[in-house]
């Protein structure tokens, strides 16, 4: 399977001025956002909390995290940021686009807007 990459600008709530804008990754084994750390001092993001996080090798560790808004795909969310090195490539995490209802298609490797945001879990009968 391949990756799908996505467009998103970064931007400080309480500057909305003050954006970065990127390629990023669509992480869909990813909950939370990352940007390089560097990209999110520039536009005045500090670190709010710390969060353990499991990398793929099942290995933890500790992050700092903050809340921005992230725009993509002509749409806006407020999100969980993770402060990532300053040399990561930008990852699209899960919860930003399930928050404005675009689904991942794996086949295709694209993004498809949901008709309706989901409100609640799906449930099987």
């Amino acid at each position: 399977m391949g990756t799908t990459h996505v467009t998103v600008t970064i931007r400080n709530p309480a500057h909305p001025e003050k954006s970065w804008e990127g390629l990023f990754l669509v992480g869909t084994g990813a909950i939370d956002s990352l940007v390089p750390k560097n990209r999110l001092e520039a536009i005045g993001l500090r670190p709010k909390a710390k969060r353990i996080y499991e990398l793929a090798d099942g290995s933890e560790i500790k992050m700092d995290i903050t809340t921005g808004d992230i725009e993509f795909m002509g749409e806006i969310v407020g999100g969980t940021i993770i402060f990532g090195d300053a040399g990561s490539g930008p990852i699209l995490g899960l919860t930003a686009l399930e928050s404005v209802g675009i689904d991942v298609d794996p086949r295709n490797q694209t993004l498809k807007r949901m008709p309706a945001t989901r409100l609640k879990k799906l449930i099987p009968i």
